[in-house]
């Protein structure tokens, strides 16, 4: 399971000071102490807050930290310190200390897996319909191209630590009112690697890790909407200690069309006729996203009529199968006339009942015309 964000784990923002951090970390290590609380993932959670202070309450870890993430901390990481000189447990952090000893010490030579990471594509319309294979940049942690990822210079290999003989850790004993206790602690001499670099890599400086841009393709299916994410296993951040890369996490946006407008899988269209082609009828061209069909208005189509085209739509995720197309019938009504087209807009009239005697100017023409068709 991925480390969750040191300062998340406190409580404290990015940029809170040192006391903040020593006032946040006292509060959650009261609340999460094996001793006083029992439930099953407090040992869990003592650890991660102890582990979280003591990154953040050293200003170089913490650079680190801020810059690289956990991949950053290498070795550093986990519960190497005692409190630092908090005595969140009025004056028995040492005692507490050898009774629970060093929780992350014992893991910290595993693999690790690296760090999730998120990027963002913006595809156009017509590629969110027939899917497409989309390059991003990445901007991620990857093994050292000089070292391999060993932290060590061309032609050299880290060396075995002899204190700890490669396990990372050594045992010390302690002496308390309660008698003698025995702890395992990480190493002080390779800082609970195992190894020592003794020529560091000159384009890593013995971190085994760059910070990388790199060009990825992925390909984005058919249908997909705006919102929607992409996991792209092992294209995240470099594993630690020959652990496996994290994911990386594609979020899609796609822009409008021209014309379309999206209601998941179908598209709505509107289709503008005059009043004449809506009264007697007409075959009108409607686009597609593919191609242009022919689409037959029946005399007599009212305003805001539908007509579906079945199949024409977007496809659906998962099963391909499309949606329909959903054309809305706007009529458009004139707003000039010519003198020839006002005799004979009044002859319709009177044919149509609309003057009942009376003489109509060209708004009242317009406007009994509008008032039918609307």
């Amino acid at each position: 399971m991925a480390k969750r964000d040191y300062y998340e784990v406190l409580g404290v923002s990015k940029d809170a000071g040192e006391e903040e951090i020593k006032k946040a970390f006292r509060k959650k290590a009261l609340e999460y102490h094996p001793d006083k609380n029992k439930s099953a993932d407090a040992e869990e959670k003592f650890k991660e807050i102890n582990e979280a202070y003591q990154i953040l309450n050293d200003t170089e870890k913490r650079s680190r930290y801020d810059q690289f993430g956990h991949a950053g901390l290498g070795a550093q990481a986990g519960f190497t310190k005692d409190f630092e000189g908090v005595d969140v447990f009025g004056g028995f952090g040492d005692i507490f200390e050898s009774f629970f000893g060093d929780f992350a010490s014992q893991t910290r030579n595993a693999p690790r897996r690296g760090q999730d990471i998120q990027e963002h594509a913006m595809i156009s319309f017509n590629d969110a319909y027939l899917g497409v294979e989309h390059e991003i940049t990445a901007l991620r942690n990857e093994k050292c191209h000089l070292c391999k990822g060993s932290g060590s210079a061309v032609g050299t290999k880290p060396e075995r630590c002899t204190e700890c003989r490669g396990r990372g850790q050594v045992r010390r004993v302690q002496r308390s009112v309660f008698g003698q206790f025995a702890q395992v602690v990480a190493c002080p001499t390779c800082s609970g690697r195992g190894e020592l670099i003794k020529s560091p890599c000159g384009n890593c400086r013995s971190a085994g890790i760059e910070r990388r841009r790199a060009k990825i393709a992925v390909k984005i299916p058919a249908g997909i909407e705006s919102g929607m994410q992409i996991k792209l296993t092992g294209e995240g951040e470099a594993g630690l200690n020959g652990g496996p890369p994290g994911s990386l996490y594609v979020s899609i946006s796609v822009e409008p069309h021209e014309i379309f407008r999206r209601d998941k899988t179908d598209l709505l269209l509107r289709l503008s006729l005059n009043f004449v082609q809506a009264t007697i009828g007409t075959n009108v061209e409607v686009p597609t996203m593919s191609e242009p069909v022919i689409l037959k208005i029946p005399p007599g189509t009212q305003h805001d009529t539908t007509f579906r085209l079945k199949n024409k739509g977007m496809p659906h995720l998962r099963n391909g199968r499309k949606g329909d197309i959903l054309a809305q019938v706007k009529i458009e009504i004139p707003t000039r006339l010519s003198a020839e087209q006002k005799i004979g807009i009044k002859e319709l009239a009177k044919t149509m009942g609309w003057d009942e005697g009376e003489d109509l100017d060209d708004r009242g023409l317009l406007g009994k015309i509008k008032d039918t068709f609307a």
